[in-house]
């Protein structure tokens, strides 16, 4: 499906602004900001120079062409301001810094379409700031670490997305892990009608994931995780505290889930990260299944108009050759 897409400008948002930030403001100046796929992020400037910022849930503002998400199914498309508002109520009680909610409207008064306004906090990013300052990084990396500690401390009475367990509802399968092993295998058929080279190697790759499922014993425990944290999924306050943003896929599952992840994207500093007792098995399965689904999702979105496709073949290709790498070390 194609949709024309346009930026929202200050005179789409601004009765959301007034809603939002009250009538003695005027809404000055409008930035959608880069890197959302599946929701606009906006920032907003007022007349007095302050800022907030606007999350928008639409067709025009998501570029994957996916049917409407099912929150049992603990993978599904991880968008929507339901998911959103249960996430940060989740959050904000287990004590986790996450961008405060000022305004949330599900009745398309003000937008055709879902929106929310948190607070706009200003300490720029995770990533840029290890990239901007090393030697602050290990202060930086230890502040990250007290919160992964705070988050990973909460656990839930069964695996699934948090806006569905602490409903009481259930989601679909009998344990992450077999829900990890279903989406690897999902992912490779989609990644080897893609690519050449993932199809050649479809059969080894699936008789690997297999064998790699079936190393994995049986667990009760179900950790609250964020699904996708990357330092670009974090944001710094003033005073270099870190918040989490992207935090529709909380859920709770396997914490290895979150490391698989966390390796992956902080690199050489996740040893600040690195925690005690994760179990192996479960790390190699869910290390190749996180490779094969970054090579299937990048492709599949670049098939739209997503505007940067350069940066998502980039991924493709690197994780492509990540899980046949893994493919080769078992042989």
């Amino acid at each position: 499906m194609t949709t024309t897409r346009r930026p929202l400008t200050v005179t789409d948002l601004a009765p959301l602004a007034r809603a939002a930030l009250g009538r003695s403001r005027a809404l000055t100046g409008v930035e959608r900001l880069r890197g959302g796929t599946k929701k606009g992020v906006y920032r907003l400037t007022l007349d007095d120079d302050s800022t907030a910022v606007a999350y928008v849930w639409s067709a025009v503002e998501d570029y994957w062409d996916q049917p409407d998400p099912d929150p049992r199914d603990v993978f599904s498309h991880g968008t929507g301001l339901g998911l959103f508002t249960a996430a940060h109520d989740r959050l904000t009680a287990a004590g986790v810094r996450t961008p405060r909610l000022r305004y949330a409207d599900s009745t398309h008064t003000h937008l055709p379409a879902d929106a929310a306004v948190v607070e706009d906090l200003t300490g720029g990013s995770l990533e840029d700031a290890l990239t901007r300052d090393p030697k602050q990084a290990p202060r930086a990396m230890e502040r990250m670490a007290e919160l992964l500690t705070t988050l990973h401390g909460h656990t839930g009475p069964r695996f699934g997305k948090a806006a569905v367990v602490d409903k009481g509802g259930a989601s679909y399968g009998a344990s992450s892990e077999q829900r990890v092993t279903e989406g690897a295998l999902r992912a490779l058929a989609e990644a080897a009608a893609r690519d050449p080279r993932a199809a050649a190697a479809r059969r080894e790759l699936e008789e690997e994931i297999h064998t790699l499922a079936a190393e994995v014993g049986p667990r009760d425990r179900h950790t609250l995780i964020h699904g996708e944290l990357g330092a670009d999924h974090v944001l710094l306050t003033s005073g270099g505290q870190p918040a989490l943003i992207d935090i529709e896929g909380l859920m709770y599952f396997d914490v290895e889930h979150e490391h698989v992840f966390l390796r992956l994207r902080f690199g050489p500093h996740y040893e600040a990260l690195r925690a005690p007792g994760l179990d192996e098995a479960r790390l190699r399965l869910y290390r190749l299944a996180m490779h094969l689904g970054l090579v299937s999702g990048p492709l599949t979105l670049i098939e739209g108009d997503f505007p940067h496709p350069e940066r998502m073949r980039e991924i493709a290709e690197h994780n492509l050759h990540q899980a046949l790498s893994l493919l080769k070390s078992a042989s």
